[in-house]
C-alpha cells in the first residue's frame, strides 16, 4: 500500500517513517506544509526549510506546500494536499503524532472526509521506551528550540545520547518535562538515521535566546558521504 508521511525534519515525523516502511507500506511521498505563521497550531516551523536536504538524504520525494498557518483554516491546505496525493495512489497518511489529540483529531478527520487511512505508530507510545528505542536504532538528533523549564540555552544544538537521555529523565521527575517533548517543550532534527543515505552536517548555525527559551536558525548544511 501505498503512504505518505507528514515531514518536519524531526525525530518523530522521521520515526514514522521509519515505522510506515517496517510496517510493509511503501512510502512514496513526504508532505512539509510550510506555515507563514511561526505560531501554527498544526505545523512545525522550526528549520522547515531543511526537510528538503533530509528527504534527499532518505531518497523520498518531497511535496512542500505554505500555508498563511492560520488556526483551522490551515487545515484546509493541508486536505487540498492530500486530496492531490490520494488522486496519485495514495491510501495512507503516516504522522508522528505522540500524544497532541489537537493535531491528530484533525488529521484524522481530513483522512476521514476524503477516504485515507490514517496512521499514527507512535500514539501514546511510552515516552522512555521511545527514546531508547531511537538511540538503539542510531538515530543522531540534536535540539533546535527550547521551552521548557530545566531547558536553558546550553541545550540548544546540544545531541540526545545516552548521557543526556538520563538528564532529561531528571529534569521529568524535577519539572515534569515531557522525555519526548510533547507539546512544544523541544524541537529536534534528524541529522541521521538508519533511512539516511547520507548524513547532514550544519556549517552554519545561530542561536537565539530570549530569556526562557531560544532556538537554532540554520543557515547553511550539506548531505556528507556516511
Amino acid at each position: 500500500m501505498k503512504a505518505a508521511v507528514l515531514f518536519s525534519g524531526g525525530k518523530d515525523s522521521t520515526m514514522a517513517i521509519y515505522k510506515a516502511i517496517e510496517s510493509g507500506w511503501d512510502v512514496k511521498y513526504l508532505i512539509s506544509m510550510i506555515s507563514e505563521n511561526p505560531e501554527s497550531y498544526m505545523f512545525h516551523t522550526s528549520n522547515i526549510n531543511l526537510t528538503q536536504l533530509s528527504a534527499e538524504a532518505m531518497e523520498i520525494p518531497l511535496i512542500r506546500a505554505s500555508t498563511p498557518g492560520i488556526k483551522e483554516e490551515e487545515l484546509d491546505d493541508l486536505k487540498d494536499v492530500l486530496k492531490d496525493l490520494k488522486s496519485k495512489g495514495v491510501e495512507g497518511i503516516f504522522s508522528g503524532a505522540l500524544a497532541s489529540s489537537y493535531q491528530k483529531s484533525r488529521i484524522d478527520r481530513i483522512c476521514q472526509e476524503i477516504s485515507l487511512e490514517s496512521v499514527a505508530p507512535l500514539w501514546h507510545i511510552d515516552p522512555k521506551k521511545y527514546m531508547e528505542e531511537l538511540l538503539d536504532l542510531g538515530f543522531k538528533i540534536i535540539l533546535v528550540s527550547v521551552s521548557a523549564e530545566g531547558l536553558d540555552e546550553s541545550w540548544l544544538g546540544k545531541k540526545i545520547d545516552r548521557e543526556v537521555l538520563d538528564d532529561l529523565i531528571s529534569l521529568h521527575k524535577k519539572h515534569g518535562i515531557h522525555l519526548a517533548f510533547e507539546g512544544g517543550e523541544a524541537e529536534t532534527l534528524v541529522l541521521d538515521c538508519p533511512l539516511f543515505r547520507k548524513k547532514i552536517n550544519l556549517q552554519k548555525i545561530e542561536h537565539t535566546w530570549q530569556k526562557d527559551n531560544g532556538y537554532i536558525t540554520i543557515k547553511k548544511a550539506v548531505l556528507e558521504d556516511k
